[in-house]
């Protein structure tokens, strides 16, 4: 369960989220048909050395429906390597990755010359992942820059120190971030990002409309997986609950352009339509959704 101030490793609590995401985005990568390319999520699973993670990697097949997760998370981090790509396409040349975790975009994805990449993440996580990368010499595409700042706390001035320019236009993005947040953090989040951003700035997170309640995440989870794609860890007990502003709505209000997807959208623009679900997992799936905005003059 969470506490005021509580803080983790990539194997434990919060941190354990990010390297099942690596997991799955490892097994979207070697799918005979994958939608992304992530061939740095391994190297992050193997090294944290978790067991279920491993096992996931090693068989993925014998691991049952859990392994299914892999295709959502292809289809979410498609959403957010797209958002990125259409952000420098119009000349922005400065991203944030909010609870980067072990995105591994400022290796992987083909950013212009010039951009500066800032990841913001608890230290001993980044620490994790700076160390695995070195050991295999990877070279950021990118001017990348790690924060190490809990985002419950001043990340602003942590940010401003490593360089970060709010007069110029930045892509921001929270993925996977939102419900780890408490609702005093989570609508501050918003308060700083519109504060920091230039006009021509754009922001993408994960949607939850409809407040998805841990427990019915947990309960649809069980029934209509069979097992637990996280292993042992219940990742609605991480989740806060309490009461927050709607991010599309909030960003609606303080001049940007908002934009909804969900992932049932995505994946048939993507040629991978999701078919033949429960209409209960259509109607959660359906809530957890996407939204992208622009910051206008």
């Amino acid at each position: 369960m969470r506490t005021d101030g509580d803080s983790w490793d990539i194997v434990s609590s919060v941190g354990l989220t990010a390297l099942g995401v690596a997991a799955f985005r490892a097994l979207e990568t070697i799918d005979p048909d994958p939608m992304i390319h992530d061939e740095y999520a391994a190297w992050f699973v193997r090294a944290a050395g978790e067991p279920h993670f491993v096992e996931l990697l090693d068989d993925p097949e014998g691991v049952g429906m859990a392994a299914r997760f892999g295709r959502f998370m292809g289809v979410r981090t498609r959403f957010f390597d797209e958002f990125f790509a259409a952000a420098w396409r119009r000349g922005v040349r400065q991203a944030v990755i909010l609870a980067s975790g072990l995105d591994a975009r400022a290796y992987r994805l083909d950013w212009p010359v010039g951009t500066v990449v800032f990841e913001i993440d608890q230290p001993r996580v980044l620490e994790f992942k700076d160390r695995v990368l070195a050991e295999h010499d990877a070279v950021a595409r990118a001017d990348r820059r790690a924060v190490a700042v809990d985002l419950r706390d001043d990340w602003p001035a942590a940010l401003a120190a490593a360089g970060f320019d709010p007069a110029r236009p930045t892509a921001w993005t929270a993925e996977g971030l939102l419900p780890f947040l408490p609702g005093a953090a989570h609508d501050a989040l918003f308060e700083r990002i519109d504060a920091l951003s230039a006009p021509g700035s754009s922001v993408a997170a994960d949607d939850f409309a409809g407040d998805v309640s841990p427990d019915r995440f947990i309960d649809t989870e069980q029934k209509f997986f069979g097992s637990n794609p996280f292993g042992n860890l219940d990742v609605g007990d991480l989740w806060y609950d309490d009461t927050r502003a709607d991010p599309g709505d909030w960003l609606s209000r303080h001049g940007w352009t908002v934009q909804h997807t969900t992932p049932f959208d995505l994946a048939a623009a993507y040629a991978r339509p999701m078919t033949d679900m429960p209409d209960e997992l259509v109607d959660l799936i359906r809530r957890m959704g996407y939204v992208s905005a622009e910051k206008q003059g």
